[in-house]
């Protein structure tokens, strides 16, 4: 006999991101069962619990207490949230330097213009407090 073939799997982070999305658009907190309404129920209400719940012990959303179950909402806006996770990378790595540079490398022309201007930006509107020291990489005085 034959069998059918295995259910395909989503990417990672793929039901991560359209709860965040349905979040996101809200601009409200939502319960498992909005959320599951704003994704137009393809996913089973205990789905989106999980993941919600997860995306909480993650810290990327907030619960407050709604009845008898939670509302939730994002934290950050998407970009917050990439930076975010961009910052995690950067933290699990023991050479900073290299994967910094191995990042600003594969940038295009437009990004790597608009990463200047940004440090650029950043390095006039902050002074450097006592305790942060020396500054290091692009912008950083000699």
């Amino acid at each position: 006999m034959s069998q059918p073939p295995p259910a395909q799997r989503r990417p990672a982070g793929e039901l991560e991101a359209s709860v965040l999305a349905a979040l996101w658009a809200a601009g409200e907190p939502l319960s498992p069962a909005e959320v599951q309404g704003a994704l137009g129920g393809r996913l089973a209400r205990t789905t989106v619990t999980t993941i919600l719940t997860r995306l909480h012990d993650k810290g990327v959303v907030s619960r407050s207490r709604a009845g008898r179950g939670f509302a939730y909402s994002p934290i950050q806006d998407s970009a917050g949230l990439t930076a975010r996770r961009m910052r995690s990378e950067l933290d699990k790595q023991d050479d900073r330097g290299t994967a910094l540079a191995r990042f600003v490398s594969q940038l295009t022309d437009e990004d790597e213009q608009l990463l200047r201007t940004l440090l650029e930006g950043a390095g006039a509107d902050a002074a450097p407090t006592p305790d942060a020291g020396p500054r290091t990489g692009p912008g950083a005085a000699p």
